[in-house]
């Protein structure tokens, strides 16, 4: 029997046939930047641009500061818990078995469901990159079933139907081939990519992080080159207004932005593969979040700087710009380049769910089966099988134009829980400094008195950036709750500091990232407790009956 993670905890290590231990802290760094460095940089910082100008350059450094303080969190878990499970296994050590099933299950959105949408952003990218070589696969091959059906509607209607994304969806209902009433259109592309990089996962980590160091390498070189030739074609006039929509312009690219941050926590699911663990896992963290923070912030100012932010509401901006001062051949790069990105994302992710997944198992909360280690290969294969298929199916017929939102309020609340857990960990007492152990503690700072006074500072400043969102009206709108909760949280964690002596950075990190799913709507924050609602059933049929801690 497999020990479960608070048997773990201990220091035990799980018995044969054990996960394999070759990742260097180099290796955890590729993989950090592969999983940050993806759909954002080459998908949707163009949408966050449109909405917020060049000041979403400052949205990347906020965004940044708030994942920086949960990567501190989880920098110190990482080296104090080396185990694979993420925030689940953060969470269990912390606050128990319901709550890390919670956070386990919320998971599901950040790297399943979120894989699903970088699979078909993928796709898209393969079929233009076809068309550029004079390819054309058949609209119904290379799109989900809803939105040719939308397409389709919406051309029957006339009107807005004129643009060539809506007749493209609408040819792709009209040719697609039928089976009774039935017209079968499915996202082929989407299908081959998830179905060979499970394949890659499947056989071994020794092989995935060759070929993700390799892609990581391409990629990072491609978005130096785009900063390098770009920044002789900027503008200034066009950082002329720099902040054009004001603050509610730049927040409505949050979930762009955070999109483009969620990467980062899938290193510590790869904990009993690290050679080092205790060390290197902290170090990669930290060193990946800082380097593509650095380059997020570089990209949103060269490409606002080419061209008007009102011009990049596109799906590939990077390629845009340079199609538009004329340099198409680099245009032709960036679009190559994007496919092996957004592939490298789906690597990494597709290696973190079945390592979440086995750790569940091995507590019980999973069947047996999702635990079990290939023998050869050294990988958790039934969970990795089951990723391939949860990602694969759903990516062939689904609209995930909305899946950005719910994958980053599902990241969110893991970072907001991980913050918590070690606070919970803490205990209010300051963390040792320099642990004769190695191990990595985020410094403590007495937050009796900041905490209170940094919320007072946030509150009045928005009360003069935006003295409108505080009337009566406003505050008793439908999308206005979220922000209401925070604030209550808020102001409980700023006593909770002044009476405990809570440590400053976890507090930080746990009100940011809170304050950011706060941003996120009414809406999302509905079908997010949807989803938790459905993992609680779950868990009260199957996974507490079978539970290693009722035994």
């Amino acid at each position: 029997m497999l020990p479960s993670t608070d048997e773990l905890v201990e220091g035990t290590e799980p018995p044969a046939p054990q996960l394999r231990r070759v990742l260097t802290v180099r290796d955890l760094t590729a993989l950090g930047i592969a999983a940050i460095v993806g759909a954002g940089i080459f998908s949707t910082i163009g949408n966050a641009a449109a909405d917020g100008g060049p000041a979403v350059s400052l949205l990347f450094v906020f965004t940044a500061v708030a994942c920086g303080f949960s990567a501190l969190c989880y920098a110190e878990f990482a080296s104090s818990v080396p185990i694979s499970g993420s925030a689940y296994t953060y969470a269990y050590v912390s606050f128990g078995e319901l709550l890390a099933w919670i956070i386990g299950w919320d998971l599901l959105l950040e790297y399943a469901i979120g894989n699903i949408a970088v699979a078909i952003s993928w796709s898209d990218y393969f079929t233009a990159f076809l068309r550029g070589l004079n390819i054309h696969l058949p609209a119904y091959l290379t799109m989900d079933f809803f939105s040719a059906f939308r397409g389709y509607e919406a051309v029957q209607r006339g009107g807005e139907a004129t643009t060539p994304l809506l007749q493209e969806a609408a040819a792709a209902w009209s040719t697609a081939p039928q089976l009774g009433s039935l017209r079968l259109i499915v996202d082929l592309p989407a299908l081959v990519i998830v179905a060979l990089i499970t394949a890659v996962v499947y056989i071994g980590v020794r092989e995935s992080k060759t070929i993700n160091n390799v892609m990581v390498g391409i990629k990072v070189l491609v978005v130096l080159a785009v900063i390098l030739i770009g920044a002789f074609y900027v503008h200034p006039a066009n950082w002329n207004p720099f902040d054009p929509e004001g603050f509610g312009g730049v927040m409505k690219g949050v979930s762009a932005v955070f999109f483009a941050y969620i990467g980062f926590d899938a290193l510590s699911t790869t904990a009993e593969e690290a050679r080092n663990p205790r060390r290197d896992l902290p170090r990669a963290i930290i060193y990946s979040l800082i380097i593509c923070t650095i380059l997020y912030v570089l990209i949103t100012l060269v490409l606002t700087g080419m061209v008007s932010y009102k011009s990049l509401r596109v799906g590939d901006p990077l390629a845009f710009v340079f199609q538009r001062v004329g340099l198409h051949w680099i245009g032709g790069i960036v679009a190559f380049t994007a496919l092996i990105a957004m592939a490298s994302v789906l690597l990494v992710f597709q290696m973190g769910q079945p390592r979440i997944w086995m750790n569940m198992s091995r507590d019980g909360l999973l069947p047996p089966a999702f635990s079990r280690i290939h023998p050869r290969f050294q990988t958790p294969s039934f969970a990795t099988v089951v990723t391939g298929f949860v990602v694969a199916i759903p990516a062939l017929f689904m609209n995930l134009t909305e899946v950005t939102d719910l994958t980053s309020i599902g990241t969110l609340f893991a970072f907001v829980l991980v913050c918590g857990g070690l606070l919970v960990q803490q205990q209010g007492q300051p963390a040792e400094p320099l642990p004769a152990d190695g191990r990595f503690r985020v410094p403590y700072v007495n937050g009796k008195y900041w905490v209170p006074v940094l919320l007072a500072v946030m509150l009045i400043g928005s009360f003069v950036l935006s003295p409108e969102s505080w009337t009566i009206t406003a505050l008793r709108h439908e999308d206005e709750w979220p922000f209401l909760l925070f604030l209550g949280v808020a102001i409980w964690v700023a006593v909770l500091a002044y009476r405990l002596n809570l440590s400053l950075i976890p507090v930080l990190g746990l009100l940011s990232c809170l304050y950011l799913m706060s941003e996120l709507g009414a809406t999302n924050w509905i079908r997010f407790l949807i989803w938790l609602v459905l993992g609680l059933v779950v868990y009260f049929t199957y996974s507490r009956s079978h539970s290693k801690l009722k035994e």
